[in-house]
């Protein structure tokens, strides 16, 4: 059997699918100058290959079939199997019309598929409902799949076969001297899956339980891709890696046993982060952190089920990563049910006084299968899927107008990426002199912002 695996180049934007969202996938349409700048520096080297359709070609290649893989084209098979997302719906379903019309049963994999299948349903022969793996493998030793298929949860996820980059013609990695990643990002990596965390806005709780991988298990897919690959970059795609303090120093214990040389990048919550640990993960091959902030408010933070963490161990984690040469970015999240325009200008005044070396903010976005989708979804005035994307408003907030929220989105990339500071920080500038001009002009830009913005809404995003 010839299986084709499609993991579709979005439309309209800069599209990220797969892991992003917790599988809903995200959807950048510069709004402002600045925006722009952050759509070209995403589009180079954050859109990472398909982790799950790795997966897939792995499993299918090992019971003996033949696997095409394609981000565009039509291709000749006899099942396709497409990675669904809920922001670029209206295109997988178009090209999977096509490939049915050609004569190929096509299938319908991932988060949006299994928690929105009507939106699929009428395109496809079958939609897999769960992570897809054990499906495609029943799929892969002849059942016939129809209708709406469960597939259940691996639960001891070392059984999996190791993702098959060369299926999805992924060869390799171009450096770059202006980032840590390289160009094209890289190869994503799960260590574990699901969350154990209890926030009721994210969706990668929402699929399966949380499972890990034994850490043996993990090095030896990482020994697979130093063979591969020259000094291979990994991003670890779990919502929070360092979950175990023990099994991440087991972890980095047995990279420096095996004498691999990998660099990787992880997500997690800075209070499972600590300079002992640090220190270690750094000299294993630790070059950069994402990690959620989302509100400086407690209030906002404490109503979605999120714990806050002290602003001094922020600025202790930070500080030491900046000391080691760890690239930080720091996720935020405006328009919690509890915001208001001085809770949002906090947050923002927070992220400058934290100056990870990146910031990412969204607006909040009550995502299907959420305990927040739920709470809100008698306020959610948008009736187009594709617009839940994190960066447009979606439901009606009770302190801030939909314009409010798009100023202040505008207003929060602006004042953090727009500061002289953030550019002398990015290149490294100590001369006693420049920083203390660079101060200076912080003062004066800062002044300016405030001026532009009571012009526009009458208020001025710091209070």
């Amino acid at each position: 059997m010839r299986v084709v695996l499609a993991d579709l180049k979005g439309i309209g934007g800069l599209v990220t699918k797969d892991t992003v969202a917790g599988g809903y996938g995200s959807r950048l349409v510069p709004f402002s100058k600045v925006s722009r700048v952050v759509h070209y520096l995403k589009r180079r080297y954050i859109n990472l290959p398909s982790v799950q359709m790795a997966y897939l070609a792995a499993i299918c290649d090992r019971e003996g079939h033949q696997v095409a893989f394609t981000r565009d084209g039509l291709l000749e098979g006899d099942v396709a199997l497409v990675l669904s997302s809920l922001v670029d719906y209206r295109h997988e379903t178009a090209w999977a019309d096509q490939m049915r019309s050609r004569g190929v049963r096509v299938g319908f994999v991932g988060l949006a598929a299994s928690k929105m299948p009507h939106l699929f349903a009428d395109h496809a022969d079958f939609v897999i409902r769960g992570e897809p793996e054990e499906a495609v493998l029943r799929l892969a030793r002849g059942e016939e799949l129809a209708g709406l298929c469960d597939s259940a949860p691996i639960m001891d996820l070392d059984t999996l076969p190791f993702p098959r980059w060369d299926l999805l013609r992924v060869n390799g990695q171009r450096r770059s001297r202006v980032a840590v990643r390289p160009n094209g990002g890289g190869f994503p990596l799960l260590s574990s899956r699901g969350c154990p965390e209890f926030c009721t806005y994210c969706p990668h709780r929402i699929l399966a339980d949380h499972r890990v991988r034994s850490v043996g298990n993990i090095v030896d897919e990482l020994e697979l891709l130093a063979r591969t690959y020259r000094r291979p970059y990994v991003i670890f795609r779990d919502p929070l890696f360092t979950e175990s303090r023990d099994r991440v120093l087991a972890f980095c214990d047995e990279i420096q046993a095996r004498g691999l040389e990998v660099r990787f990048d992880v997500e997690t919550r800075l209070d499972r982060l600590d300079v002992a640990l640090l220190d270690k993960a750094h000299a294993a091959g630790l070059r950069a952190i994402s990690y959620g902030v989302e509100s400086v408010s407690p209030q906002a933070l404490k109503r979605v089920g999120r714990r806050p963490i002290p602003e001094a161990h922020h600025r202790e984690v930070i500080a030491h990563c900046r000391k080691l040469g760890i690239v930080t970015a720091a996720f935020y999240v405006i328009g919690f049910p509890a915001d208001d325009w001085q809770s949002v200008a906090a947050t923002i005044d927070f992220a400058i006084a934290m100056d990870s070396t990146f910031a990412q903010f969204k607006v909040l976005t009550p995502y299907p299968g959420t305990p927040l989708f739920t709470q809100v979804e008698a306020q959610i005035y948008e009736s187009d899927w594709e617009k839940f994307d994190g960066f447009t408003p979606t439901f009606t907030h009770p302190n801030l107008t939909a314009d409010e929220l798009r100023f202040l989105l505008g207003a929060a990339y602006t004042r953090f990426y727009m500061r002289p500071s953030y550019l002398a920080n990015l290149l490294k500038i100590q001369n006693t002199r420049v920083r203390e001009w660079v101060t200076r002009m912080d003062r004066r830009t800062s002044a300016r912002y405030s001026r532009i913005e009571i012009e526009k809404m009458s208020r001025s995003v710091t209070c």
